[in-house]
């Protein structure tokens, strides 16, 4: 499934990602606190792969941070003037009852793009994505990687400044996680702001311009992907790295 918000035209051009922060952020469910308090900014180029154990919270703060899910406590905020264009893929792709294509000038058009625009648009990303033979193929028939590249592309027609992407790759085969990788590659070259959970250490050594790492609900350190694979700061990393068990 891919989400998205604030409205696009045709003609907007991608601007420079904004700064995402966290400020003393909890999110609490039945009076249990399942993320923070997290303190924390999003400003170097990235992509940041955010990472830790299962139940970290991984998932938590990027719907906050997408604003999916609004904190108990603190405040999520962006630099700039306004809320930025936004699109998140998720782990398993939602996609409508229609075909490829037809999944792409939908997202277009609930998002106020001219009909006369929508064509290339639509097209064009199909075949940056691989997809051009299956324009015409109901979507939910399609493999598993390619209803996650068709995600992408849903997203790419809508040029956001902050793509959040959870566990992307996981229930893939290698040659559909590479293609989802490069696809993820391209939106960073073309200036989109990459925020992605995984588990792969593999995969995060191939993408990561930085890390955010979780676990137990709470940021145990933020630093660029060369620290944290060679020399993590926190012990919960040092286990994580490797491939021990973290509370």
């Amino acid at each position: 499934m891919t989400s998205f918000n604030v409205p696009l035209h045709a003609s907007s051009a991608l601007l420079a990602p904004p700064a995402l922060s966290f400020k003393d952020v909890t999110f609490s469910h039945q009076d249990r606190v399942l993320l923070g308090p997290c303190s924390f900014t999003l400003d170097r180029t990235g992509p940041t792969l955010v990472m830790g154990p299962n139940g970290a919270g991984k998932s938590l703060l990027l719907r906050l941070a997408h604003g999916l899910l609004l904190p108990t406590q603190g405040q999520v905020s962006w630099s700039g003037e306004s809320r930025p264009r936004q699109a998140m893929v998720f782990q398993q792709p939602v996609l409508l009852r229609r075909s490829a294509v037809a999944n792409l000038v939908h997202a277009l058009a609930v998002n106020n793009v001219p009909r006369k625009a929508r064509a290339k648009l639509v097209f064009d990303a199909l075949e940056r994505f691989g997809l051009s033979a299956s324009a015409r193929t109901p979507a939910r028939v399609l493999s598993g990687g390619e209803q996650q590249r068709l995600a992408l592309a849903r997203a790419w027609v809508l040029s956001p400044q902050v793509l959040f992407l959870d566990e992307p790759t996981s229930a893939l085969d290698p040659a559909a996680i590479k293609a989802v990788e490069a696809a993820v590659q391209e939106f960073h070259q073309r200036g989109t702001r990459i925020v992605m959970t995984t588990h792969d250490l593999h995969q995060a050594r191939r993408l990561a311009g930085d890390v955010l790492f979780l676990s137990g609900g709470k940021v145990r350190e933020h630093t660029p992907a060369d620290t944290f694979f060679d020399a993590p700061l926190s012990r919960e990393a040092q286990a994580y790295i490797a491939g021990e068990l973290v509370e």
